[in-house]
């Protein structure tokens, strides 16, 4: 599923210099410039930021306006933008920053990279509350739990084990039951669900809307279905570590 090309956790292309004219082409990153400080000159209509001027989505950027606001840098990600609008933007010569998250553990140097990026400073306690976060699964007494997590229905789709919204579950305590799946978001079916016989079923918020209309639907795959905050699961940065303890909160034990 992704699309652009980086070198892992990050890549900045373009002459070095202090940034702070940002476009933001990725919503996680959007909100963790804002926590920064930082107010991005143009953002996507997914950042939920109406207030900020909005250039295209993350497929579908407008790439000439990102060329006409003439950005110290723009932000993407290589999974949820492409590689050849970052090509054009590169061709225009524009300073592009890429981010890359496959897990818990990209998420403190990737924030490093895109501080430096960016020309900001990560407080200290922003700082602080990253540490224990690497990645390292957390192994409660007793058997661990098995979920299924859909991101989207018809068809039904879900993640592997290397993808951020599996790495934190497995930091909560709880096992992806397609972490084997050999696609990052393999299309499965309810029976193939079933056949896995999870404990409990997540519904996220994000990137499709379930609602508590989908409860019953998944109901005969297992029976503790719960909703949970698909930005808490999927987006990474300046929130995880407060997005960690909130997802424990609402999953329970």
């Amino acid at each position: 599923m992704a699309e652009l090309d980086s070198r892992r956790p990050e890549a900045t292309a373009g002459a070095p210099r202090p940034a702070r004219r940002v476009v933001s082409l990725v919503p996680s990153v959007t909100e963790t410039l804002l926590s920064w400080g930082i107010v991005p000159v143009a953002v996507t209509r997914f950042c939920e930021q109406p207030h900020l001027r909005p250039v295209g989505g993350t497929k579908d950027p407008d790439v000439a306006a990102i060329v006409e606001l003439a950005p110290d840098v723009v932000v993407m990600n290589d999974e949820e933008n492409r590689r050849q609008d970052a090509d054009v933007l590169r061709d225009a010569g524009l300073a592009v920053h890429v981010t890359s998250i496959y897990g818990l553990e990209d998420v403190d140097p990737c924030l490093d990279a895109l501080a430096a990026a960016v020309d900001a400073d990560r407080t200290p306690a922003e700082r602080a509350a990253f540490e224990g976060i690497d990645g390292s699964t957390a192994r409660p007494a007793g058997r661990r739990r098995q979920a299924f997590v859909p991101i989207w229905r018809r068809p039904w789709m879900t993640m592997n084990a290397s993808t951020y919204g599996s790495s934190v579950l497995a930091h909560l305590g709880i096992d992806n039951v397609f972490a084997d799946a050999r696609d990052r978001y393999p299309t499965v079916d309810l029976d193939d669900v079933a056949s896995r016989a999870p404990d409990l079923v997540l519904l996220p918020s994000e990137p499709y809307p379930f609602g508590s209309r989908h409860v019953a639907e998944l109901l005969p795959i297992a029976a503790n279905v719960r909703l949970v905050d698909g930005q808490d699961l999927f987006w990474w940065g300046s929130r995880t570590p407060a997005a960690l303890i909130r997802l424990g909160q609402s999953i329970g034990p």
